[in-house]
């Protein structure tokens, strides 16, 4: 053997031993080599993972929390601790950040992970997506009516209702046993061929087919009814014919993970292949999905109660979960737990009610058939009769609340000037924010005898009357039950978890065409409000078998642990019980890493200006002149001066109003002001930002611009975050919820807990956004004494450790100087 040959050997030996050494995740990890932190995020949610328990990692921008999370996923399916991944996240970026980091990661594996993205119904729909539905009925609706029409065309000979299940629940991979299989594959292909254009006029009706998402159905763009030889009766109904074709390939899919780029499947890819077959997209997904060894979604797909059950079938102890953009958990859960019934939709509650009492009335024949239908609901005429009643008085009660409320708020007047009402929301709370009592509305049904069993009758009520209606021909979309269920919930819930009020929506209307004067300036509805999302996260993640939960600002850790529910988690042993020796509970760990890029390339300063609260700055509008906004003005010119794109975020648009009018006044550059209007004001407002010479941007830090908002390369170079963003504060849901969270972890904490960490939470957000890369140079301040560490009130301890390291403190008359300072030492942009 040569020597070279001889040192060839040596080599290989020694790159099979430094394989061998390597991890097993590190087949799974998309690139060369990992950031400084990565290795210990991969082994921390894999050692987590396999114990069943849950990580909580924040990393800022340039951890690779994507890449970790999901080589952690991948190398825990691969060696069967999982069967597969859901990951969820709020941002629609982040979404696609996932799907690009999967396709990385497939694209060095010899057999790929299959994954899929998943959309929403409306998106899917080739016909809600061509506007072929009337406009009187949503998407998912006119849908769900369509797939119930089309399955009873489907259905075989010797099936029948009692096993065929709602349309809905046909979404669900593997539904049913297939010897109780209740279609017929053969009559579903006939109805899809009877939507088929002509083929004897295959030249001359080139323009009659279905098109979206840039492809051609096998369909007439028209909504097709069902062949009369395949009906009862002259009225053949409409179906859908992409539904039928599911059916027909009995529930399949005619996509496959490998249309997807590295075997990753996007709407993208799924659409316009299913529509191309003439399968309904939205069906094709759900089979995929039931097959993916990684489902990418949002938010509602997991916490949402309404569209968990399009994930039943992946979301047990086999699964796990990686959710994203953690620290806007309980925010977001909270509104999706929350039920609000406007007005307008108690109105045609009750005259859902109506019309099937119209209809009873209408012969002896009609009373007969509607007693026999309700009857086999368990839900007598006497029940439709007193649900009219209650949601009748319930509107008056409604409409009388409202108007003793603007009484007591702006004198009795205010409907000989309705300009002078706030061009804002309003609430009308329900009972005392801060005590656990009955609110008005459950006292007032009760004193009107509309006792416990009529509330929970509600639902069964809508739901009888809404089948009715249906199976008698009458095409109405209906509401009751969906009203039902909410008053249900209303009755049924806690007064302190659960706060009610009515919520008065700022939505001006044209004068004199409504009701009661104050519906021109409001829209009125009950708002069932969640206080405590932590219980309902805490069974959510009970059910599945571990996971991460990650952000760029999760700090302090100890305190999104709780009011995450996996405190509780960690606390309880499996199925919920007490942990014992025998059973210590699941762990939780939580890992926190500093931001990764040159720290040489940032400045980051903490400005010990006069505290900025309300009680301090006064109204910007009457207290002008007021000591402590001269002192901010200083800090805000000298902010805005500095060189490049500038945002300066106020703790409210109010306040954002104010300092845009100040800094036109005192700058040459251009002072663009955000404030709450629409996502695409918004939109036109960020790229006039970002286009040509440097800009000021003036918002609110509780805006939409200070987060999920990607300023990469040039497009910001300062970012000063001035007050602490709390909400307001004297707002009753916001003292109920405070209240809840004082009951759930003590008094001592409700405030920090329930307003102040989540308040320094948006405002690290919004520094965030300055540093996006390696070569990106910017400021970031945070401007208040109370970001120091001894201040009254201080929020120091909020802040991340390497944050608390980093930050120099200073006063304002050193600002212009450190400015001046950091950018000589660097090319100034312009």
């Amino acid at each position: 053997m040569s020597d070279r040959e001889g040192a060839g050997a040596s080599a290989a030996e020694g790159d099979a031993d430094a394989e061998a050494d390597e991890p097993a995740w590190r087949r799974y990890f998309g690139y060369d080599e990992p950031y400084e932190n990565q290795p210990d995020a991969v082994e921390s949610a894999i050692q987590v993972g396999r114990a069943n328990g849950y990580l909580a990692m924040e990393g800022p921008c340039g951890t690779g929390k994507t890449m970790a999370a999901l080589t952690a996923a991948a190398t825990l399916v691969r060696e069967d601790d999982y069967e597969s991944v859901v990951v969820v996240t709020p941002v629609k970026q982040q979404l696609d950040q996932f799907v690009e980091d999967l396709r990385v990661i497939n694209s060095g594996l010899d057999q790929p992970l299959d994954g899929i993205a998943l959309v929403g119904k409306r998106d899917l729909c080739p016909y809600g997506r061509e506007d072929v539905f009337p406009r009187d009925a949503s998407v998912h609706d006119r849908c769900e009516d369509l797939r119930e029409d089309t399955a009873h065309l489907v259905e075989s000979d010797g099936g029948s209702e009692a096993h065929r299940p709602a349309a809905a629940d046909a979404a669900v991979p593997g539904d049913g046993d297939e010897d109780d299989q209740w279609w017929d594959p053969q009559r579903a292909s006939d109805l899809a061929k009877a939507a088929r254009r002509d083929p004897e006029q295959f030249n001359t009706m080139a323009d009659d087919r279905l098109e979206t998402a840039g492809v051609e159905s096998p369909y007439r763009s028209e909504q097709p009814r069902a062949p009369e030889e395949m009906v009862d009766g002259d009225d053949p109904p409409l179906f859908c014919p992409f539904e039928a074709d599911w059916y027909a390939r009995n529930k399949g899919s005619p996509v496959d993970f490998t249309d997807g780029e590295e075997n990753v499947l996007t709407s993208e890819q799924f659409l316009p292949e299913s529509v191309v077959h003439g399968t309904c997209p939205h069906r094709a997904m759900s089979v995929l999905l039931g097959e993916a060894d990684v489902v990418v979604g949002n938010y509602n797909h997991l916490f949402d109660p309404k569209s968990r059950p399009l994930l039943s079938a992946v979301l047990d102890e086999n699964t796990f979960v990686i959710v994203d953009e953690a620290h806007r958990l309980e925010g977001r859960v909270r509104d999706l737990l929350s039920d609000r019934v406007g007005r307008h939709t108690l109105v045609r509650a009750r005259n859902d009610c109506n019309q099937l009492l119209q209809l009873r009335g209408q012969s002896r024949e009609h009373e007969r058939e509607v007693d026999d239908r309700l009857s086999s609901h368990d839900v007598p005429v006497e029940a439709i009769e007193t649900a009219r009643d209650f949601y009748d008085d319930l509107v008056r009660w409604l409409d009388d609340r409202v108007t003793d409320h603007l009484d007591d708020e702006f004198g009795r007047g205010w409907e000989r000037d309705l300009d002078s009402l706030p061009e804002e929301d309003l609430e009308v709370p329900l009972r005392d924010p801060e005590a656990e009592e009955v609110d008005d509305l459950t006292e007032w049904a009760e004193s009107q005898d509309y006792t416990g069993g009529l509330w929970r009758s509600l639902a069964g009520v809508g739901t009888a009357i809404e089948t009715t209606l249906d199976e008698l021909g009458e095409n109405r979309q209906c509401v009751a039950a969906a009203v039902g269920a909410v008053m249900g919930n209303w009755y049924e819930r806690d007064h302190v978890t659960a706060f009610r009020e009515i919520e008065l929506e700022h939505s001006p209307s044209e004068k004199g065409a409504t009701a009661n004067p104050w519906q021109e300036v409001y829209t009125a509805g009950l708002l069932l409000y969640d206080c405590m999302p932590a219980e309902a996260l805490r069974g959510i993640f009970d059910e599945l078998g571990g996971g991460v939960l990650m952000s760029a600002t999760l700090e302090p850790l100890d305190v999104f642990t709780r009011v995450s529910g996996l405190d509780a988690i960690e606390r309880t042993g499996t199925g919920g019980l007490a942990a014992s020796d025998e059973d210590p509970g699941r762990p939780v760990q939580t890992r926190s890493y500093g931001l990764g890029f040159p720290e040489e390339n940032r400045a980051s300063w903490q400005v010990d200006a006069t505290a900025y609260t309300a009680r301090n700055r006064g109204d910007p509008v009457r207290d002008h002149d007021n000591r402590v906004r001269d002192e901010y003005e200083q800090v805000l010119r000298t902010v805005a001066r500095s060189p490049g794109n500038v945002m300066i975020a106020m703790p409210n648009y109010q306040e954002a109003a104010w300092a845009g009018d100040y800094l036109r006044e005192v700058v040459e550059k251009p002072v663009l002001v955000d404030e709450s209007s629409s996502n695409e004001a918004t939109e036109e407002l960020k790229r006039e930002f970002f286009r040509g010479p440097g800009k000021v941007l003036v918002t609110s830090t509780r805006g939409t611009l200070t987060e999920g908002v990607d300023y990469d390369g040039d497009k910001l170079h300062a970012c000063a975050v001035v007050g602490i963003p709390l909400v307001n504060i004297g707002s009753p849901r916001v003292r109920a919820v405070r209240t809840a969270y004082g009951r759930a972890f003590g008094d001592d904490v409700a405030f920090e807990y329930a307003l102040t960490v989540p308040a320094v939470r948006r405002a690290r957000q919004a520094i965030g956004r300055v540093i996006r890369g390696t070569e990106e140079e910017g400021v970031r301040l945070l401007v208040g004494e109370r970001y120091g560490p001894d201040a009254v009130h201080s929020v120091h301890e909020y802040l991340s450790p390497a944050e608390r390291r980093e930050f120099v403190r200073m006063t304002p008359d050193f600002l212009a100087s450190q400015f001046e300072s950091f950018w000589s030492e660097r090319t100034a942009p312009e």
